[in-house]
């Protein structure tokens, strides 16, 4: 329990110090930064059910369009937390995209403590059909829709990612049902998106696999088959939207091998795919310098074809 609850900590508190913002209703927030838009939209109610973990936020860029293309953003928290959309990278991803002309949405989703996987997933298939569904409102261009998301969070991004039209995963969540899930890019931010690799394809498995094991809801000895439920490599296929890998050398929260065994199943089924490792990156440490989220935005403009 002690070292389940001291992964636990290391993921939200480096997601925190790459975040930032600002009070109200929908969670823990970190100090007041600049998040460089036009409007911000607090704690709209994706569900229809007033919880907290289905509340969203919607940011739009300060240079005005017509519409804009849309990345919804996902905190990391090793799937323990349900409120902290404050904690979204405000400060860096979530700016670089507004600069980039991008809406951004920023959702909170059930825990590990709330329901079982595949409940989380469910909740940002929900957000994707919401965004589809209220495009007039806000003003978002659904010709694109990506994810981006770091750790836990990156792990839902991926997975909204490969698992486009996979019924057992779809839910529905917030209704909107006549709309799509499926997204037309991904962004992983060190991400654990195969959980059965942990100990990076080594005979013996010496993984702590607590945050999984929570979200899962029973033990990964003896289930390992179960558990690919949970793989974001589970569900790639051929058909999927461009994907981008960002991880640090040095995470010592999730393995780096995690990175390029992604990304080779991916270039497997002739994925639309990019890996860029960080040289000396930790869990969040040292992974958001400028140039990174240029190449981000580089790539999600490409997969839209600008």
């Amino acid at each position: 329990m002690k070292k389940l609850l001291l992964i636990a900590a290391a993921l939200l508190a480096a997601s925190a110090l790459q975040a930032q913002p600002a009070g109200g209703f929908g969670g823990f927030q970190m100090p007041k930064i600049d998040v460089r838009c036009s409007e911000k939209f607090a704690d709209i109610d994706y569900a229809g059910d007033n919880q907290v973990y289905h509340k969203l936020d919607v940011y739009l860029p300060k240079v005005e369009q017509a519409s804009y293309p849309v990345v919804i953003h996902v905190y990391g928290s090793a799937w323990f937390s349900n409120s902290s959309k404050g904690m979204a990278d405000l400060g860096t991803i979530v700016n670089a995209l507004l600069d980039a002309g991008y809406a951004v949405i920023t959702p909170n989703h059930r825990s590990s403590q709330d329901a079982k996987f595949p409940a989380q997933i469910e909740d940002i298939k929900g957000v994707v059909r919401w965004a589809r569904a209220n495009a007039d409102k806000y003003h978002f261009d659904t010709s694109f829709i990506a994810t981006s998301g770091f750790s836990s969070g990156g792990h839902l991004s991926g997975l909204a990612a490969t698992s486009g039209d996979v019924k057992e995963l779809e839910g529905s969540v917030g209704g909107n049902l006549e709309f799509s899930s499926r997204v037309d890019a991904a962004c992983v931010w060190s991400g654990p998106t195969d959980l059965n690799y942990m100990s990076c394809g080594r005979e013996e498995d010496t993984w702590n696999h607590g945050p999984e094991e929570a979200v899962m809801g029973f033990s990964f000895k003896d289930n390992e088959e179960r558990f690919k439920a949970l793989n974001v490599t589970n569900y790639i296929d051929p058909s999927d939207p461009p994907v981008i890998i960002f991880h640090g050398t040095a995470d010592n929260v999730v393995p780096p091998c995690e990175a390029p065994h992604l990304f080779g199943l991916l270039q497997d089924a002739g994925v639309d795919s990019e890996l860029h490792m960080i040289a000396g990156g930790g869990h969040g440490m040292g992974m958001y310098a400028e140039e990174n989220l240029a190449v981000m935005v580089h790539f999600l403009n490409r997969a839209r074809g600008k």
